[in-house]
């Protein structure tokens, strides 16, 4: 009786942890895409011939991780859940022993930018995590259905549809969750300041650099201005800029302060502006801040004395209230 009850308990804690877990980078998938690029760079795991296919890899083991945490919950194929999730979480350990003693991915991003845990802190979580799954294994026969019938399978066919029907409207959109420093409502001013623990501030690398200065400080301070952002030009997508020219466009007419920023090269930027008929000029932003500002290229962030009040993804511009 006491088994049964530990590896009960084994099994919501496993299924909760799943669940969140893979929730929180469901909702920005794009987060899980640049985390495996890092994971599969040259200084990391040295596979870069890999790097083009951490998005469809992101998403694959983000909807497998919440699926394996339903069908765990409800008791869905008990066998082939278990020894997936055992799987799996062997994954998770060794790339997170491997970030931890080889210092080379800081933030391994298991919970996407909800959480944030240091690199032996998160393998000591999944230490733990190996062992309560070792308890469903080897009680595996107190793994059932918690419904009889074919309701498990139809719960987890619902959720699987529900998954990628979210996957594909925060890729379409931007992510319906917003954990990081640049959500809408926080103050990127605010954002920059150093406390009194020392810790480094959640926003940092912000510069909005010209040729000749940091703009930056002076465009936080005032009332309209919205940016373009565009990290790489070489990976934007071309379709968006005949709505970023309209909006922008309007939004100069109605009185905003506008400006592209982009990691690129000036003279590409400048052969951009031209070729589109942008209405704006260009200043340069670290690229990883750029990523982080916004999960979209190109996406449209409206700055109201440095508080963020509203961003786009290109294919919703239209919507913007100027």
């Amino acid at each position: 009786m006491i088994l049964k009850l530990i590896t009960q308990i084994a099994r919501i804690l496993v299924g909760a942890l799943f669940v969140f877990s893979g929730f929180v980078k469901l909702v920005d998938p794009i987060g899980s895409q640049y985390k495996f690029q890092e994971y599969f760079s040259e200084g990391v795991l040295n596979m870069e011939f890999l790097i083009p296919y951490a998005l469809p890899f992101a998403i694959l083991l983000i909807v497998a991780e919440i699926l394996l945490g339903v069908m765990i919950l409800i008791g869905y194929k008990p066998k082939f859940t278990v020894f997936s999730l055992f799987i799996l979480t062997l994954v998770f350990l060794f790339l997170t022993w491997y970030s931890a003693y080889y210092n080379k991915v800081t933030d391994c991003g298991c919970f996407g930018d909800a959480i944030k845990l240091s690199t032996w802190g998160t393998f000591y979580k999944n230490i733990i995590l190996i062992a309560l799954i070792i308890i469903l294994v080897v009680k595996l026969e107190f793994v059932k259905p918690i419904f009889q019938g074919k309701i498990p399978k139809v719960i987890a066919f619902l959720s699987l549809a529900v998954f990628l029907f979210i996957t594909q409207h925060v890729l379409t959109h931007l992510p319906l969750i917003d954990f990081r420093a640049y959500a809408i409502g926080k103050n990127i001013s605010e954002g920059m300041e150093y406390k009194d623990d020392g810790e480094i501030p959640p926003v940092h690398d912000f510069m909005l650099e010209d040729e000749q200065s940091d703009l930056a400080p002076e465009l936080l301070k005032k009332e309209k201005v919205m940016l373009v952002i565009i990290y790489d030009l070489e990976k934007v997508d071309v379709n968006g800029f005949p709505a970023i020219k309209e909006v922008t466009t309007r939004a100069i007419a109605k009185g905003y302060t506008v400006y592209g920023v982009s990691a690129s090269f000036a003279d590409d930027l400048m052969l951009a502006k031209e070729k589109y008929n942008l209405p704006f000029n260009f200043l340069f932003c670290d690229e990883t801040t750029l990523k982080t500002m916004i999960r979209a290229n190109p996406g449209v962030v409206i700055l109201d004395k440095g508080t963020v009040v509203e961003k786009k993804n290109w294919i919703d511009v239209e919507e913007l209230e100027l």
